[in-house]
Protein backbone atom coordinates (compact mmCIF):
# COMPACT_ATOMS: atom_id res chain seq x y z
CA UNK A 1 0.00 0.00 0.00
CA UNK A 2 1.26 3.46 -0.92
CA UNK A 3 2.43 5.39 2.13
CA UNK A 4 3.54 2.29 4.01
CA UNK A 5 6.95 1.55 5.49
CA UNK A 6 9.30 -1.17 4.32
CA UNK A 7 8.07 -4.58 5.52
CA UNK A 8 9.36 -6.01 8.81
CA UNK A 9 9.07 -9.66 9.70
CA UNK A 10 7.54 -10.78 13.00
CA UNK A 11 7.87 -14.56 13.46
CA UNK A 12 8.02 -14.94 9.69
CA UNK A 13 4.99 -12.72 9.00
CA UNK A 14 5.72 -9.60 6.92
CA UNK A 15 4.07 -6.45 8.34
CA UNK A 16 4.19 -2.94 6.86
CA UNK A 17 3.30 0.13 8.89
CA UNK A 18 1.15 2.86 7.29
CA UNK A 19 2.61 6.35 7.72
CA UNK A 20 -0.59 7.62 9.41
CA UNK A 21 0.39 5.65 12.53
CA UNK A 22 2.79 8.47 13.45
CA UNK A 23 -0.08 10.98 13.44
CA UNK A 24 -2.41 8.54 15.22
CA UNK A 25 0.06 7.92 18.05
CA UNK A 26 0.58 11.67 18.47
CA UNK A 27 -3.19 12.25 18.62
CA UNK A 28 -3.75 9.41 21.11
CA UNK A 29 -0.99 10.77 23.34
CA UNK A 30 -2.49 14.29 23.14
CA UNK A 31 -6.00 12.99 23.94
CA UNK A 32 -4.72 11.12 26.98
CA UNK A 33 -2.88 14.21 28.27
CA UNK A 34 -6.29 15.91 28.53
CA UNK A 35 -7.85 12.89 30.26
CA UNK A 36 -5.51 12.82 33.26
CA UNK A 37 -5.84 15.31 36.16
CA UNK A 38 -4.37 18.73 35.31
CA UNK A 39 -2.78 18.74 38.76
CA UNK A 40 -0.32 16.09 37.54
CA UNK A 41 2.92 17.37 35.96
CA UNK A 42 2.78 17.73 32.16
CA UNK A 43 5.73 15.36 31.65
CA UNK A 44 3.89 12.67 33.64
CA UNK A 45 0.68 13.08 31.64
CA UNK A 46 2.66 13.11 28.38
CA UNK A 47 4.50 9.92 29.39
CA UNK A 48 1.22 8.18 30.20
CA UNK A 49 -0.23 9.40 26.89
CA UNK A 50 2.72 8.00 24.93
CA UNK A 51 2.45 4.72 26.87
CA UNK A 52 -1.26 4.52 25.97
CA UNK A 53 -0.50 5.06 22.29
CA UNK A 54 2.22 2.40 22.30
CA UNK A 55 -0.05 -0.08 24.10
CA UNK A 56 -2.74 0.55 21.49
CA UNK A 57 -0.23 0.01 18.67
CA UNK A 58 1.08 -3.22 20.26
CA UNK A 59 -2.49 -4.47 20.73
CA UNK A 60 -3.46 -3.79 17.09
CA UNK A 61 -0.24 -5.49 15.94
CA UNK A 62 -1.00 -8.49 18.17
CA UNK A 63 -4.53 -8.65 16.72
CA UNK A 64 -3.21 -8.81 13.16
CA UNK A 65 -0.46 -11.26 14.09
CA UNK A 66 -3.06 -13.61 15.61
CA UNK A 67 -5.30 -13.33 12.52
CA UNK A 68 -2.38 -13.92 10.13
CA UNK A 69 -1.24 -16.90 12.19
CA UNK A 70 -4.75 -18.40 12.06
CA UNK A 71 -4.84 -17.82 8.29
CA UNK A 72 -1.50 -19.58 7.82
CA UNK A 73 -2.62 -22.52 10.00
CA UNK A 74 -5.74 -22.80 7.81
CA UNK A 75 -3.49 -23.01 4.76
CA UNK A 76 -4.01 -19.43 3.54
CA UNK A 77 -0.66 -17.85 2.54
CA UNK A 78 -0.35 -14.21 3.66
CA UNK A 79 2.36 -12.40 1.67
CA UNK A 80 2.23 -9.28 3.82
CA UNK A 81 -0.06 -7.14 5.95
CA UNK A 82 -0.29 -3.35 5.94
CA UNK A 83 -1.08 -2.16 9.46
CA UNK A 84 -3.65 0.66 9.64
CA UNK A 85 -5.04 2.39 12.73
CA UNK A 86 -8.21 0.25 12.73
CA UNK A 87 -6.52 -3.03 11.83
CA UNK A 88 -4.58 -4.66 9.04
CA UNK A 89 -5.10 -5.24 5.33
CA UNK A 90 -3.55 -8.63 4.49
CA UNK A 91 -2.42 -9.43 0.95
CA UNK A 92 -4.16 -12.72 0.20
CA UNK A 93 -4.74 -13.98 -3.34
CA UNK A 94 -8.20 -15.00 -4.51
CA UNK A 95 -6.91 -18.48 -5.36
CA UNK A 96 -6.06 -19.24 -1.72
CA UNK A 97 -9.41 -18.45 -0.10
CA UNK A 98 -13.16 -19.05 -0.49
CA UNK A 99 -16.28 -17.08 0.54
CA UNK A 100 -17.05 -19.18 3.62
CA UNK A 101 -13.42 -19.11 4.74
CA UNK A 102 -13.31 -15.33 4.32
CA UNK A 103 -16.46 -14.97 6.46
CA UNK A 104 -14.95 -17.17 9.17
CA UNK A 105 -11.74 -15.11 9.16
CA UNK A 106 -13.74 -11.85 9.42
CA UNK A 107 -15.74 -13.24 12.36
CA UNK A 108 -12.45 -14.29 13.96
CA UNK A 109 -11.24 -10.69 13.56
CA UNK A 110 -14.36 -9.35 15.28
CA UNK A 111 -14.04 -11.82 18.15
CA UNK A 112 -10.32 -11.06 18.56
CA UNK A 113 -11.08 -7.34 18.86
CA UNK A 114 -13.81 -8.04 21.44
CA UNK A 115 -11.51 -10.33 23.45
CA UNK A 116 -8.73 -7.71 23.53
CA UNK A 117 -11.25 -5.14 24.76
CA UNK A 118 -12.46 -7.60 27.39
CA UNK A 119 -8.91 -8.27 28.58
CA UNK A 120 -8.28 -4.54 28.99
CA UNK A 121 -11.56 -4.15 30.87
CA UNK A 122 -10.61 -7.01 33.21
CA UNK A 123 -7.24 -5.35 33.90
CA UNK A 124 -9.04 -2.04 34.50
CA UNK A 125 -11.39 -3.64 37.07
CA UNK A 126 -8.45 -5.25 38.88
CA UNK A 127 -6.53 -1.94 38.99
CA UNK A 128 -9.55 -0.05 40.33
CA UNK A 129 -9.90 -2.56 43.15
CA UNK A 130 -6.20 -2.19 43.98
CA UNK A 131 -6.43 1.61 44.08
CA UNK A 132 -4.27 2.33 40.98
CA UNK A 133 -6.66 4.96 39.67
CA UNK A 134 -4.34 6.71 37.17
CA UNK A 135 -3.18 3.54 35.41
CA UNK A 136 -6.74 2.21 35.58
CA UNK A 137 -7.91 5.27 33.62
CA UNK A 138 -5.33 4.53 30.92
CA UNK A 139 -6.45 0.90 30.61
CA UNK A 140 -10.13 1.90 30.70
CA UNK A 141 -9.59 4.13 27.65
CA UNK A 142 -7.96 1.24 25.76
CA UNK A 143 -10.87 -1.06 26.67
CA UNK A 144 -13.33 1.59 25.44
CA UNK A 145 -11.42 2.07 22.16
CA UNK A 146 -11.36 -1.66 21.42
CA UNK A 147 -15.07 -2.00 22.16
CA UNK A 148 -15.64 0.93 19.75
CA UNK A 149 -13.40 -0.78 17.17
CA UNK A 150 -15.47 -3.94 17.58
CA UNK A 151 -18.62 -1.96 16.68
CA UNK A 152 -16.80 -0.02 13.93
CA UNK A 153 -15.72 -3.25 12.23
CA UNK A 154 -19.38 -4.23 11.77
CA UNK A 155 -19.68 -1.46 9.16
CA UNK A 156 -20.16 -3.31 5.82
CA UNK A 157 -17.31 -1.56 4.05
CA UNK A 158 -14.08 -3.20 2.88
CA UNK A 159 -11.42 -3.57 4.33
CA UNK A 160 -13.29 -3.64 7.67
CA UNK A 161 -14.42 -7.06 8.91
CA UNK A 162 -18.03 -6.21 8.06
CA UNK A 163 -16.88 -5.32 4.55
CA UNK A 164 -15.04 -8.63 4.24
CA UNK A 165 -18.26 -10.45 5.15
CA UNK A 166 -20.18 -8.36 2.59
CA UNK A 167 -17.60 -9.13 -0.10
CA UNK A 168 -17.71 -12.85 0.69
CA UNK A 169 -21.53 -12.90 0.46
CA UNK A 170 -21.51 -10.98 -2.84
CA UNK A 171 -18.75 -13.26 -4.15
CA UNK A 172 -20.85 -16.30 -3.24
CA UNK A 173 -23.97 -14.83 -4.89
CA UNK A 174 -22.36 -13.48 -8.07
CA UNK A 175 -19.37 -15.82 -8.42
CA UNK A 176 -17.40 -12.68 -9.34
CA UNK A 177 -14.63 -11.89 -6.86
CA UNK A 178 -13.54 -8.66 -8.52
CA UNK A 179 -17.08 -7.24 -8.74
CA UNK A 180 -17.75 -8.18 -5.10
CA UNK A 181 -14.52 -6.42 -4.07
CA UNK A 182 -15.48 -3.29 -6.01
CA UNK A 183 -18.92 -3.06 -4.36
CA UNK A 184 -17.61 -3.76 -0.83
CA UNK A 185 -14.77 -1.27 -1.37
CA UNK A 186 -17.22 1.39 -2.56
CA UNK A 187 -19.13 0.88 0.71
CA UNK A 188 -15.83 1.25 2.60
CA UNK A 189 -15.04 4.44 0.66
CA UNK A 190 -18.48 5.86 1.57
CA UNK A 191 -18.08 4.89 5.24
CA UNK A 192 -14.64 6.50 5.30
CA UNK A 193 -15.90 9.84 4.03
CA UNK A 194 -18.82 9.70 6.48
CA UNK A 195 -16.28 9.33 9.30
CA UNK A 196 -14.35 12.32 7.94
CA UNK A 197 -17.58 14.37 7.90
CA UNK A 198 -18.54 13.27 11.42
CA UNK A 199 -15.05 14.09 12.68
CA UNK A 200 -15.23 17.60 11.22
CA UNK A 201 -18.74 18.02 12.69
CA UNK A 202 -17.43 16.97 16.10
CA UNK A 203 -14.69 19.58 15.89
CA UNK A 204 -16.97 22.39 14.73
CA UNK A 205 -20.06 21.81 16.89
CA UNK A 206 -18.61 20.24 20.04
CA UNK A 207 -15.11 21.77 19.83
CA UNK A 208 -13.65 18.30 20.44
CA UNK A 209 -10.62 18.93 18.25
CA UNK A 210 -8.52 15.91 19.16
CA UNK A 211 -11.34 13.33 19.11
CA UNK A 212 -12.67 14.87 15.90
CA UNK A 213 -9.24 14.72 14.27
CA UNK A 214 -8.81 11.08 15.30
CA UNK A 215 -12.21 10.13 13.82
CA UNK A 216 -11.64 12.13 10.63
CA UNK A 217 -8.14 10.65 10.28
CA UNK A 218 -9.48 7.12 10.70
CA UNK A 219 -12.07 7.84 8.00
CA UNK A 220 -9.39 9.21 5.70
CA UNK A 221 -7.30 6.05 6.08
CA UNK A 222 -10.40 3.87 5.52
CA UNK A 223 -11.42 5.60 2.29
CA UNK A 224 -7.82 5.43 1.06
CA UNK A 225 -7.59 1.69 1.72
CA UNK A 226 -11.00 1.13 0.10
CA UNK A 227 -9.99 3.16 -2.97
CA UNK A 228 -6.83 1.08 -3.39
CA UNK A 229 -8.81 -2.17 -3.09
CA UNK A 230 -11.33 -0.96 -5.68
CA UNK A 231 -8.56 -0.06 -8.13
CA UNK A 232 -6.89 -3.44 -7.63
CA UNK A 233 -10.19 -5.21 -8.33
CA UNK A 234 -10.64 -3.20 -11.52
CA UNK A 235 -7.08 -4.05 -12.52
CA UNK A 236 -7.66 -7.78 -11.96
CA UNK A 237 -10.71 -7.61 -14.22
CA UNK A 238 -8.54 -6.07 -16.94
CA UNK A 239 -5.88 -8.77 -16.44
CA UNK A 240 -8.57 -11.44 -16.85
CA UNK A 241 -9.00 -10.40 -20.48
CA UNK A 242 -5.30 -10.91 -21.26
CA UNK A 243 -4.01 -14.44 -21.94
CA UNK A 244 -0.61 -15.95 -21.23
CA UNK A 245 0.04 -16.39 -24.96
CA UNK A 246 -0.39 -12.62 -25.45
CA UNK A 247 2.28 -11.59 -22.94
CA UNK A 248 4.73 -14.49 -22.67
CA UNK A 249 8.31 -14.11 -23.79
CA UNK A 250 8.98 -16.34 -26.81
CA UNK A 251 12.64 -15.39 -27.00
CA UNK A 252 14.01 -17.40 -24.07
CA UNK A 253 16.99 -19.38 -25.38
CA UNK A 254 16.72 -23.17 -25.65
CA UNK A 255 19.87 -24.79 -24.25
CA UNK A 256 21.14 -28.33 -23.90
CA UNK A 257 21.52 -29.88 -20.43
CA UNK A 258 25.14 -30.57 -21.41
CA UNK A 259 25.94 -26.85 -21.72
CA UNK A 260 28.35 -25.75 -19.01
CA UNK A 261 27.38 -23.15 -16.42
CA UNK A 262 30.28 -20.98 -17.61
CA UNK A 263 28.95 -21.08 -21.20
CA UNK A 264 25.47 -20.13 -20.01
CA UNK A 265 26.85 -17.12 -18.12
CA UNK A 266 28.97 -15.77 -21.00
CA UNK A 267 26.92 -16.79 -24.07
CA UNK A 268 23.42 -16.13 -22.75
CA UNK A 269 23.11 -14.21 -19.47
CA UNK A 270 25.84 -11.62 -20.11
CA UNK A 271 25.53 -11.56 -23.92
CA UNK A 272 21.73 -11.37 -24.22
CA UNK A 273 20.54 -10.34 -20.75
CA UNK A 274 18.22 -13.34 -20.38
CA UNK A 275 17.55 -14.46 -16.80
CA UNK A 276 15.38 -17.52 -17.55
CA UNK A 277 16.67 -20.22 -19.92
CA UNK A 278 14.75 -23.26 -21.14
CA UNK A 279 16.67 -26.53 -20.83
CA UNK A 280 15.61 -29.19 -23.36
CA UNK A 281 16.98 -32.35 -24.94
CA UNK A 282 15.79 -33.20 -28.48
CA UNK A 283 12.80 -30.93 -27.96
CA UNK A 284 11.84 -32.51 -24.64
CA UNK A 285 11.38 -29.95 -21.86
CA UNK A 286 13.65 -30.77 -18.90
CA UNK A 287 13.61 -27.65 -16.75
CA UNK A 288 14.46 -23.97 -16.35
CA UNK A 289 17.85 -22.47 -15.51
CA UNK A 290 17.66 -19.07 -13.87
CA UNK A 291 20.25 -16.60 -12.69
CA UNK A 292 19.33 -17.56 -9.12
CA UNK A 293 20.21 -21.21 -9.86
CA UNK A 294 23.54 -20.18 -11.33
CA UNK A 295 24.45 -17.83 -8.46
CA UNK A 296 24.53 -20.83 -6.13
CA UNK A 297 27.25 -22.56 -8.18
CA UNK A 298 30.78 -21.85 -6.84
CA UNK A 299 33.18 -20.40 -9.42
CA UNK A 300 35.35 -23.52 -9.25
CA UNK A 301 32.39 -25.67 -10.36
CA UNK A 302 31.18 -23.56 -13.27
CA UNK A 303 32.56 -26.11 -15.69
CA UNK A 304 29.74 -28.47 -14.63
CA UNK A 305 26.65 -29.05 -16.78
CA UNK A 306 23.63 -26.77 -16.42
CA UNK A 307 21.42 -29.87 -16.21
CA UNK A 308 22.70 -30.39 -12.66
CA UNK A 309 21.91 -26.81 -11.65
CA UNK A 310 18.54 -26.16 -13.30
CA UNK A 311 15.15 -26.48 -11.62
CA UNK A 312 13.68 -29.72 -13.06
CA UNK A 313 10.30 -29.62 -14.81
CA UNK A 314 8.78 -31.83 -12.10
CA UNK A 315 9.28 -29.03 -9.55
CA UNK A 316 7.92 -26.22 -11.72
CA UNK A 317 4.46 -24.67 -11.78
CA UNK A 318 3.44 -24.34 -15.42
CA UNK A 319 0.81 -22.31 -17.28
CA UNK A 320 -1.38 -22.89 -20.32
CA UNK A 321 -1.46 -20.48 -23.31
CA UNK A 322 -5.15 -19.62 -22.68
CA UNK A 323 -4.67 -18.97 -18.95
CA UNK A 324 -5.48 -15.39 -17.89
CA UNK A 325 -2.85 -12.95 -16.63
CA UNK A 326 -4.95 -12.46 -13.47
CA UNK A 327 -4.81 -16.19 -12.76
CA UNK A 328 -1.05 -16.28 -13.37
CA UNK A 329 -0.42 -13.37 -11.00
CA UNK A 330 -2.62 -15.01 -8.35
CA UNK A 331 -0.72 -18.29 -8.64
CA UNK A 332 2.64 -16.54 -8.43
CA UNK A 333 1.49 -14.66 -5.32
CA UNK A 334 0.21 -17.84 -3.72
CA UNK A 335 3.29 -19.94 -4.54
CA UNK A 336 5.82 -17.15 -3.96
CA UNK A 337 7.41 -17.69 -7.41
CA UNK A 338 8.71 -15.20 -9.98
CA UNK A 339 8.10 -16.99 -13.29
CA UNK A 340 6.06 -19.72 -14.97
CA UNK A 341 6.87 -21.57 -18.20
CA UNK A 342 3.96 -21.81 -20.64
CA UNK A 343 3.41 -25.32 -22.01
CA UNK A 344 1.46 -26.49 -25.05
CA UNK A 345 1.40 -30.23 -25.76
CA UNK A 346 4.25 -30.73 -23.26
CA UNK A 347 6.40 -28.25 -25.17
CA UNK A 348 7.54 -24.94 -23.70
CA UNK A 349 6.30 -22.12 -25.93
CA UNK A 350 7.28 -19.22 -23.68
CA UNK A 351 7.81 -17.85 -20.17
CA UNK A 352 5.77 -15.36 -18.15
CA UNK A 353 7.62 -13.51 -15.38
CA UNK A 354 6.21 -11.72 -12.36
CA UNK A 355 8.13 -8.55 -13.30
CA UNK A 356 6.39 -8.53 -16.70
CA UNK A 357 2.96 -8.95 -15.07
CA UNK A 358 3.65 -6.12 -12.60
CA UNK A 359 4.75 -3.80 -15.44
CA UNK A 360 1.65 -4.76 -17.41
CA UNK A 361 -0.56 -3.99 -14.40
CA UNK A 362 1.17 -0.61 -13.92
CA UNK A 363 0.68 0.26 -17.60
CA UNK A 364 -3.01 -0.70 -17.47
CA UNK A 365 -3.48 1.42 -14.35
CA UNK A 366 -1.77 4.46 -15.91
CA UNK A 367 -3.84 4.13 -19.09
CA UNK A 368 -7.05 3.69 -17.09
CA UNK A 369 -7.86 0.40 -18.83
Amino acid sequence: MRGASKPSRIFGISIRLHYTWVLALALIAAIMVTQFPSSSPLWQRASLGIATGLLFFISITAREFILNLIAIVRGIPVRRTTLLIFGGVPQISKESTRPLLEILMAITGLLTTLIIGGVFYGIYAALINSGSVVIAGLIQWLAFIFFMLFIFHFVPGFPLDGGKILRALLWRLTDNYERATRIASWCGWTAGWLCVALGILLMVTELQWLNGLLLAGTGWVLQGAATKSRRQAKLLEALKRIKAQDIMSRQSPLISPETTVSQVIHDYILATGHRHLIVADDGKFLGIATINNIKRVPKKRRGSHIGRTMTPSSELNTAQPQQSAASLLGQMDEMGIDYMPVLEDDTVVGIVTRDHLIRLAQNLAELGM
